[in-house]
């Protein structure tokens, strides 16, 4: 089906920065260039817009240049230096979204594959293996560090120029159905590492956010708590009138201490003084060492006890 110019600077406009009209004209390699790195970060759409009519001509089968099955293509700058580009921007990206990969793994792989994509836009491309061989070995030489991403596209780009070559012509071009499942892919493949990162980082940010939400409002309080616990330390808040009389608090208004006699004497938290001397009285006559000579040791565990908490509980009073 022979393409339209016009429908080709329409995708231009509508969607030029995601690829539509490289997968128009079905340069794939090229449409997913566009779409990890926003048109060519912008500056390679709008130099799209002076190649589409000879674009438009390649994929009618017009204005095709003859076989290049025995030339190798001209050095180009600036596809030497696009690969340099996407290659330092892919090992970025891994070094940002796969921290728990090993740098040696993730930055030179991330490289290589940033490198050969460039090298394979257009009617070009390139032997993957010597690309991903040299971005190893130049990221392996300085021991995977972030910094080695520089190093490691300039030794994978120089290797793709020195084994550049024409793509072979004639080959079955498969359905647009295809192409766009693997687009898909491809672009899902780069991005998940990012949007994991980023929600991670996005519970990170709400769980210090909410930290100082809650330490915001339990600030205006903070002058009331030392005050209340300096005139406990000081045993003036050892008892209330309320509590003398039997009123029932929450348990959070009393130390672990406090509830802790209030159990072992059998007592709800907040009893009246008269229940703790009862319950007090009626325990040590049953938990007694000289009463339970077969399981003294038992016996002398729950005295001590008992004499603990009413200490704890009547202690102040007295």
């Amino acid at each position: 089906m022979a393409k339209r110019l016009l429908v080709a600077y329409g995708l231009w406009v509508l969607g030029g920065p995601l690829g539509l009209h490289h997968i128009y004209l079905g340069r794939d390699s090229h449409a997913l260039l566009w779409m990890l790195t926003l048109g060519g970060f912008g500056g390679g759409w709008l130099w799209d817009f002076w190649h589409l009519p000879g674009w438009v001509a390649a994929a009618n089968g017009t204005g095709v240049p003859g076989d290049h099955g025995r030339t190798v293509p001209a050095l180009s700058p600036l596809r030497l230096a696009g690969q340099v580009m996407v290659g330092i921007y892919f090992g970025l990206v891994a070094a940002l979204g796969l921290p728990w990969v090993p740098a040696l793994l993730a930055q030179p792989l991330a490289v290589g594959l940033g490198v050969q994509l460039v090298s394979s836009v257009g009617d070009q491309t390139a032997e993957a293996p010597r690309i991903l061989a040299a971005a190893f070995l130049a990221s392996l030489l300085f021991q995977g560090r972030v910094l080695a991403v520089l190093p490691a596209s300039l030794a994978a780009s120089i290797t793709a120029q020195r084994h550049r070559r024409y793509k072979l012509r004639g080959m079955p071009r498969p359905r647009l159905a295809a192409r766009l499942y693997h687009l898909g892919l491809a672009c899902l493949a780069f991005a998940a590492p990012l949007a994991c990162r980023g929600v991670f980082g996005a519970v990170g940010v709400l769980g210090t956010l909410s930290a100082l939400l809650r330490a915001a409002t339990e600030l205006p309080l903070l002058p009331f708590r030392a005050s209340w616990l300096l005139a406990e330390v000081l045993g003036f808040a050892g008892g209330s009138p309320a509590r003398e009389h039997g009123a029932s608090f929450e348990p959070s208004s009393w130390s672990e201490r406090q509830q802790r006699a209030y159990e072992v004497l059998g007592l709800p938290a907040g009893s009246s003084t008269e229940d703790v001397h009862r319950s007090y009285r009626e325990l040590v006559k049953v938990w007694h060492p000289d009463h339970n000579r077969h399981r003294a040791e038992e016996a002398e565990r729950r005295f001590i006890e008992l004499q603990e908490a009413y200490e704890e509980l009547a202690g102040p009073r007295r």
